[in-house]
């Protein structure tokens, strides 16, 4: 039954997939406003197909142009993200060489940059700097690489440069962009709490096979995910990108443990959260 449901995952994720992708690229090219809404009702219908249940604890800033950090464990971090809200996403510049995978991230005006040449940094840096000046929501990876699901990597500072872009305060005057720590834990697999030994079948890392791993991970089931949007930050509070860094690191690697250990939600207060924020979560469940 599990390889019947996999088969059945696959094929409609590919028909849907191939329905979609004209659909997004005239959008783009037209500017229709659904270009940055499809995405989200794609992948919301993604997690209900895969069987992905996302709970989400506070909530996502808008309105405003945005980058949000967070640790990387799954290629299922892309649909549990986009099924979450209207964003694009920083990738490694390899993803727009993989076939199919590589049509979908640029579809969702994905931010491709080169992290092995350090000059290349800059470059970079400028790009992430022009989309939150143009009031776009950024995900960025800050480990550069994803983990086994059971950690939090450490943070890389030179991307978090971007955050030191300087908008509109609204009052005449100019901030830092903001920049919103994430945590994300996979924690169930079939309705019961997924153990250490079973996080592997779903997070993706190393020197893993991607196909091979897509396929045992749909095999394996239905899986729950806790998704936390913390207080944001910014450099003018911690003083530079490192100091950033080290911050959100730290955020989201408390997040993520109380999520694991099965004591999701702010609990224990954030340095920079508010008395509201650590007494009142919002907590939803998507998919």
């Amino acid at each position: 039954m599990q390889t019947l449901r996999a088969w059945w995952i696959i094929v409609v994720f590919l028909a849907v997939t191939l329905a979609g992708i004209p659909y997004q690229s005239l959008a783009l090219r037209f500017g229709w406003k659904s270009r940055k809404t499809f995405p989200t009702t794609y992948h919301r219908f993604m997690a209900r197909l895969f069987g992905i249940r996302i709970r989400t604890i506070g909530r996502p800033l808008t309105g405003e142009g945005v980058l949000l950090v967070a640790n990387h464990t799954s290629w299922f971090d892309i649909v549990v993200f986009s099924a979450v809200g209207q964003l694009s996403f920083v990738a490694k510049s390899e993803v727009a060489t993989w076939p199919l995978f590589s049509t979908l991230a640029k579809l969702q005006e994905t931010v491709f940059v080169e992290r092995t040449r350090r000059h290349a940094t800059g470059e970079a840096r400028d790009k992430i700097r022009e989309r939150l000046l143009a009031g776009d929501t950024l995900v960025l990876f800050p480990e550069g690489t994803s983990s086994d699901g059971n950690c939090v990597l450490n943070f890389k500072s030179a991307l978090m440069g971007a955050a030191e872009t300087r908008v509109g305060d609204g009052k005449g005057g100019q901030r830092a962009v903001r920049v919103q720590p994430v945590s994300t834990a996979y924690v169930g697999l079939h309705g019961l709490p997924m153990g250490r030994e079973n996080r592997p079948l779903f997070a993706w890392y190393g020197d893993m096979e991607l196909v091979p791993h897509l396929w045992e991970a749909v095999k394996t089931g239905p899986i729950d995910v806790i998704v936390e949007f913390h207080q944001p930050l910014d450099v003018d509070q911690l003083g530079g990108r490192k100091a950033l860094a080290a911050r959100a690191e730290a955020i989201i690697r408390r997040g993520q443990a109380r999520a694991l250990a099965g004591r999701p939600g702010p609990t224990v207060a954030d340095p920079v959260a508010s008395p509201a924020a650590q007494h009142s979560p919002l907590v939803q469940a998507i998919a």
